[in-house]
């Protein structure tokens, strides 16, 4: 088991020269605008305002990276698909998340989120084919499960696998940053991610 003993903000990027040095492994969290990113990460993490969450979509609009005991990197990707964030914007988001993803070496996998209560996006759709064609490891993660009743997960965790082509509704992991209800089960998958070098109990 992880166990986060510390956790800080150390750097928030728009070109490749900005990331951290080091060769620390980075775990990245993408998901649309609104889906719960910042409040999941404050959760697994158990900082209450480490992620900067609000009201406004959108917010986050560079890459931030968050040092977790000394040992790796949590990176917050900016949320996409938020109409009202400036076209400039949104078209430098492409080329930012292209290049981290495509070059950026200590990369071990990425956690794709998406809210349980909708279908995934045309962008969640594009972001899972973009990331399986990139080969780069994915692991999908289902928020805000507090929202709807516990009978109703299976049936929106179907609708989820069908539509972003997942084999086994098993791989999807139902999350409440509220509840808490799969913070375990993130914590074990990162683990298994991360081996030696997640900073272990």
């Amino acid at each position: 088991m992880i166990v986060i003993k510390n956790a800080e903000y150390v750097a928030s990027a728009v070109k490749y020269e900005q990331y951290p040095v080091g060769g620390l492994p980075e775990i990245a969290m993408a998901g649309r605008s609104n889906v719960g990113k910042s409040s999941l990460i404050n959760s697994f993490l158990g900082r209450k305002n480490l992620a900067r969450t609000g009201n406004t979509p959108g917010k986050t609009q560079t890459l931030n990276f968050y040092r977790v005991n000394d040992a790796w990197f949590l990176v917050d990707l900016p949320g996409y698909g938020y109409a009202k964030v400036a076209k400039t914007v949104n078209a430098q988001w492409g080329p930012m998340m292209e290049a981290y993803l495509k070059k950026r070496e200590p990369l071990r996998a990425v956690i794709q989120i998406v809210d349980i209560r909708h279908a995934p996006s045309i962008e969640d759709i594009e972001m899972q084919q973009w990331l399986r064609t990139m080969q780069v490891p994915t692991m999908v993660v289902a928020t805000k499960v507090d929202k709807i009743a516990r009978g109703q997960w299976h049936k929106q965790l179907n609708v989820i696998a069908k539509a972003l082509e997942i084999p086994d509704v098993s791989l999807i992991l139902p999350f409440s940053a509220q509840s808490g209800v799969g913070k375990e089960e993130l914590n074990e998958a990162l683990e298994e991610i991360l081996g030696e070098g997640g900073g272990l109990e």
